[in-house]
């Protein structure tokens, strides 16, 4: 009586629909592959239990080290150019005395734009012709044609780029609504002391901004270790599995070769794999990020 006094049976009705909705839609799902790895199954006769065999399999497959170096080398490539891009826009069009609202819905169009939509208009900006859109560009100072997407060295960067234009728009509304929570005060004591912009943006904002910071990097590792649609769309993993990521590994082990159990496997591993690392990530910076 005293938990239904104090409102725990309010709290448990109107928490229920989020926890069914929750427990149908994705912790069962959760479950069911966690149980689908230790399996054989076509999802259509009864599966067979064949315990770890679908994780030696994946570990074993000799593409799995060229998927996580190409993951990995993705995630890099969109921390060292994706990653400062977002934040150095916000910055700059927190600084301007108008048009704020203008530059700022230019820099969320992308996220509105469709991905696929995205991904095969960029795709026609990258062909690798002298006709091409980025080759008759680069065509006016001399440069190019380059084979963007035929070519194992420039197929990865490429991805990149559109993968950053993107999603960068997103992470910038993200750092322009933490930047109206810092004080006025802040900027014109720096003012006062004679800051210049730059100074006032290392002084003043960045620490401002560490928290934020610090959870856009770690969701930004996870996003990239996710990354399917652009390889998948962009180049099918070619040239010579150059592209080939560990998601578009689990796209083709359920859906090319309906190695289901093997799919759910390498799943589970990059996720765990994430898990240990989000731990990881968020017991070393917990100091620093308050």
């Amino acid at each position: 009586m005293t938990w239904v006094r104090g409102g725990g049976l309010s709290a448990l009705v109107i928490g229920l629909p989020l926890i069914v909705v929750f427990g149908v839609f994705s912790w069962y799902p959760i479950v069911r592959a966690a149980v689908m790895s230790f399996q054989t199954t076509n999802l259509v006769t009864d599966p067979v239990w064949v315990g770890w065999d679908n994780f030696v399999a994946v570990w074993n497959d000799p593409l799995l080290s060229t998927a996580v170096l190409n993951t990995a080398y993705f995630a890099v490539l969109a921390l060292v150019f994706g990653y400062p891009v977002p934040l150095v826009a916000a910055v700059l069009m927190s600084e301007l005395r108008r048009g704020k609202g203008l530059f700022s819905a230019l820099a969320y169009l992308p996220v509105v734009v469709p991905p696929v939509v995205a991904v095969l208009l960029w795709k026609q900006f990258y062909s690798g012709s002298p006709t091409g859109v980025f080759n008759t560009i680069l065509g006016w100072v001399g440069l190019g044609p380059y084979p963007w997407l035929s070519s194992q060295t420039m197929a990865m960067p490429s991805l990149v780029l559109e993968a950053t234009w993107a999603a960068a728009g997103g992470t910038v509304i993200i750092y322009l609504a933490a930047l109206t929570g810092v004080a006025p005060e802040l900027y014109d004591a720096a003012e006062v002391d004679g800051a210049g912009v730059w100074k006032k943006v290392w002084h003043v904002t960045m620490p401002q901004l560490r928290g934020v910071l610090f959870i856009t990097f770690i969701l930004q590792i996870i996003g990239t270790a996710q990354v399917f649609l652009e390889p998948y769309l962009f180049t099918g993993g070619g040239p010579a599995n150059s592209t080939t990521t560990i998601m578009l590994m689990i796209y083709d082990y359920a859906f090319r070769f309906g190695a289901y159990g093997k799919a759910t496997a390498l799943s589970l591993m990059l996720a765990v794999v994430l898990a240990v690392l989000s731990i990881v990530y968020f017991r070393a910076t917990e100091r620093w990020s308050r």
